[in-house]
C-alpha cells in the first residue's frame, strides 16, 4: 500500500516543471531515498519543492542498511537561550548541518565601548564543510544582525523571504560581501531541499512582514520552529497565520516543538498591531501642532500605519535616524509600505511646512544615548528642534534595562513643553511575541512529541514549559537547553549529551573580538576608580634615579586641588625606589612589581580608592 501510495506522488512530482534555480542545491538519489522512507516525510506536500531529482526512484540500498542503528538529529542552540536576542540554532545530521537565524544582542550596562554581540560560530568553523546552508525566519537585528560575521568566517548560501533578503542585502552591502554571497530568496509555503534536510517556509505573524515558521523534515522526524510569532487575526497586510498548515503538521506527527518564549511569563494575548492605528487615527485628527513619532526601525506595519494616517490629515512625513531611513527605503521598494509617491520629503525640508502639515518618524524609542530622538530632547539635533507645539509619541515600550533613558527622554521632551504620548498614558504599541494563549494555541494545534521553549530568559523559558505541561505535554519530554548543550534526538527519545563552544564575541568599532574579558575588566576598573601614571627615568648601569618620578592622573583626583596627595604619592615612590637600589634590585619587571603594589596600599590607606596603577621606567 506504501509503494502505491510513494508511486502516486512520485507520478504527480515529475508533472510539475522541476525548479532549476543553479544557486539552490538538490539532494542526492540517496538522500531523497532517506527522507521519503521517514514515515513522518512520506505526507509533506510537493508544492514548491526545490530539487530537480525527487522523482528518483527509492534506493533499494536503504532498506539494507534499516538493520544498523539510525543515526541521531543534533539541535545545538549557539544563542538566544537564557538571554534576548543573538538567536542562532545548529541542526546537524550525520555529516550535514543547516542553520536557522543568525543575530545579534546589544551590549548590556557593563559591556563598556562595546558596539555589538555576537555568537561564537567556532563549532560551525570547525565543520564548515558539513554547512549545507542558512535560513532566515524573519528581518529583526536579533536574528540577521550577525550574518555578515558570519559570511567573513563560514561563506554559505542564505535562504530567506523578499523583504528578509532585501534588509540582509542592506548589510552585506554596508560590509562588502554581496557579491561572494549567494542571498536566495524564498516565498512562504514553499520548501527546499538541503542535502538530508527539507525546510518548509511557513507563514506566520510578527511585527515584521514576511516572518516564517519553519517545518525542518529530517530523516529522523519533523521540527517545527516557529521563528518570533505572534497570532493576529487582523493583521495590516490581511496576511493570516497558516494555522491549517501548522495543524496537518500536527496530524502527521511533529517530533519536537521549538516555540518564541518571550511574552511567555504574561497571560491571555497579545492584542493585535491594528489597534495601534485606531490609537494613531485619534491622536493625529483635528492636532494641529507636529507630530513627531518614535518607533522601531523594523517595524515596517506600524510605520504603515503612520503613513495611513498622515494621508488622511494631509500630511507630509520625514524620517529622521539612518537605520529608520534605510528600513523604509528597502519597504517601499519591495512594495511593503503602501503611499503616494509625494508623501515623504527630505528632513531639510521641514521648514517650509507648517507644523500642522508635518510628521516626522524618527528612532530613538528606547532612549539611546546617540539616536535622533535623545539628541532632540537634549536639543543636540542639526535638524531638528522641539518646541512647545510638537506633540511627541513613544509608539514602544521599554526593553528590560531601558526604562532610566525613556525616562530621562520623556522628561527632557516635557522640560521644552512639548506633548509627550507614551506607553504608560495610552496603548501606542502592542508586542510582536506571543502571550500564553496564543503559545498554547500552537501547542494544541502541533501536538509535539517533545517541546523545546527557545527565544528568552531562564524564567521565560520555565513559564512556557509550565504552559506546555497545561496542555498535556509530558513533563519528561520538555527539553531546557542552554546555548552550547547539544541534544540528540531519535523518534523514540530526547537526551541532552555534551557541548560545544558558545558564548559572547565583543564588536567593538572595526575589532571583532579582539576585546575580551580582561579588557572589559580593565575599563570598568578605569571607569570606577580612574588612573595614574608614575614615570621615572633611571641609569642602566647604575640602577639610580636621574629624574621624575612624575605623577600623571586621570579620572582618580584633580591634580591641582591635590598637590599633597601627589606630593605623598612620589615620597612613598621614591622611598620604595631607594629600598630596592639597597637591596641590589635591579630587574625592571620586579621594580615595576614592587612600586604598583605598595603604592596602591598607600592610596588605599589614604583615599579608599583603588585606581589602575601603570609604573613607566626608562632607561638611558
Amino acid at each position: 500500500m506504501e509503494k502505491k501510495e510513494l508511486t502516486k506522488d512520485f507520478k504527480e512530482i515529475k508533472k510539475r516543471k522541476p525548479y532549476t534555480r543553479k544557486n539552490v542545491r538538490s539532494t542526492t538519489s540517496k538522500e531523497n531515498s532517506n527522507l521519503q522512507n521517514n514515515p513522518v516525510n512520506k505526507k509533506i506536500r510537493s508544492r514548491g519543492v526545490r530539487s530537480a531529482e525527487n522523482t528518483e526512484k527509492i534506493s533499494t540500498q536503504t532498506n539494507a542498511k534499516s538493520i544498523f542503528k539510525p543515526s541521531k538529529l543534533k539541535v545545538i542552540p549557539l544563542g538566544g537561550l537564557h538571554e534576548v536576542g543573538k538567536n542562532i540554532t545548529v541542526f546537524e545530521y550525520e555529516n550535514e548541518m543547516i542553520i536557522v537565524d543568525c543575530g545579534i544582542s546589544f551590549p548590556e550596562d557593563d559591556m563598556l565601548g562595546i558596539d555589538l554581540v555576537i555568537p561564537d560560530i567556532t563549532y560551525v568553523e570547525k565543520n564548515k564543510e558539513k554547512l549545507k546552508g542558512m535560513i532566515i525566519t524573519h528581518g529583526h537585528e536579533d536574528h540577521i544582525g550577525s550574518i555578515p560575521y558570519f559570511l567573513k568566517k563560514v561563506n554559505t548560501p542564505i535562504y530567506a523571504t523578499k523583504l528578509t533578503c532585501g534588509l540582509i542585502n542592506n548589510k552585506l552591502e554596508e560590509h562588502k560581501l554581496v557579491r561572494s554571497t549567494k542571498l536566495i530568496q524564498v516565498d512562504q509555503g514553499e520548501t527546499i531541499t538541503l542535502g538530508k534536510f527539507k525546510v518548509e517556509f511557513i507563514r506566520s505573524s510578527h511585527s515584521i512582514p514576511d516572518s516564517v515558521m519553519l517545518a525542518i523534515y529530517t530523516p529522523v522526524g519533523t521540527i517545527l520552529h516557529t521563528g518570533d510569532f505572534k497570532v493576529d487575526y487582523t493583521p495590516i497586510d490581511g496576511k493570516l497565520m497558516d494555522l491549517g498548515r501548522i495543524a496537518e503538521l500536527g496530524n502527521q506527527g511533529i517530533l519536537a516543538l521549538m516555540s518564541d518564549s518571550t511574552n511567555a511569563e504574561r497571560k491571555g494575548f497579545t492584542m493585535s498591531e491594528s489597534t495601534v492605528g485606531s490609537l494613531f487615527e485619534k491622536l493625529f485628527l483635528h492636532c494641529t501642532k507636529r507630530i513627531v513619532v518614535a518607533t522601531f526601525a523594523s517595524n515596517v506595519h506600524r510605520v504603515q500605519q503612520i503613513v495611513n494616517s498622515a494621508v488622511e490629515n494631509d500630511r507630509k512625513i520625514a524620517v529622521c535616524g539612518r537605520s529608520m531611513i534605510n528600513m523604509i527605503e528597502t519597504a517601499r521598494a519591495l512594495g511593503y509600505i503602501d503611499c503616494p509617491e509625494n508623501l515623504f520629503i527630505d528632513i531639510d525640508m521641514i521648514n517650509k511646512y507648517p507644523d500642522e502639515k508635518l510628521v516626522i518618524i524618527t528612532t530613538g524609542s528606547q532612549g539611546e544615548p546617540m539616536s535622533a530622538l535623545t539628541r532632540m530632547a537634549a536639543g543636540d539635533h542639526r535638524k531638528v528642534k522641539i518646541t512647545p507645539n510638537d506633540l511627541i509619541i513613544i509608539s514602544a515600550t521599554p526593553i528590560p534595562g531601558n526604562e532610566k533613558f525613556i525616562s530621562k527622554v520623556i522628561d527632557d521632551l516635557m522640560q521644552i513643553g512639548a506633548e509627550v504620548v507614551y506607553s504608560s498614558l495610552a496603548d501606542v504599541h502592542v508586542s510582536g511575541h506571543a502571550c500564553q494563549e496564543e503559545q498554547k494555541l500552537i501547542l494544541a494545534l502541533a501536538r509535539p512529541k517533545f517541546f523545546i521553549p527557545v527565544h528568552g530568559e531562564y524564567r521565560q523559558l520555565k513559564a512556557h514549559s509550565e504552559t506546555a505541561q497545561s496542555m498535556g505535554v509530558n513533563k519528561d519530554n520538555i527539553i531546557m537547553l542552554s546555548n552550547g548543550r547539544v541534544l540528540e534526538l531519535t523518534p523514540e527519545e530526547a537526551k541532552v549529551n555534551g557541548s560545544v563552544p558558545s558564548g559572547r564575541v565583543f564588536v567593538d568599532g572595526l575589532g571583532v573580538g579582539d576585546v575580551g574579558n580582561i579588557v572589559l575588566r580593565d575599563r570598568q576598573h578605569l571607569s570606577q576608580d580612574g588612573l595614574i601614571i608614575i614615570v621615572l627615568t633611571m641609569d642602566s648601569s647604575s640602577g639610580e634615579v636621574i629624574s621624575g618620578p612624575d605623577v600623571i592622573s586621570r579620572g582618580f583626583v584633580y591634580v591641582r586641588e591635590s598637590e599633597n596627595l601627589m606630593d605623598d604619592v612620589k615620597s612613598v615612590v621614591k622611598h620604595e625606589i631607594s629600598k630596592m637600589e639597597q637591596q641590589g634590585i635591579r630587574d625592571w619587571g620586579t621594580i615595576k612589581t614592587n612600586l604598583r603594589e605598595n603604592l596602591r596600599d598607600y592610596i588605599m590607606m589614604k583615599t579608599k580608592r583603588d585606581p589602575m596603577i601603570i609604573p613607566i621606567i626608562m632607561e638611558v
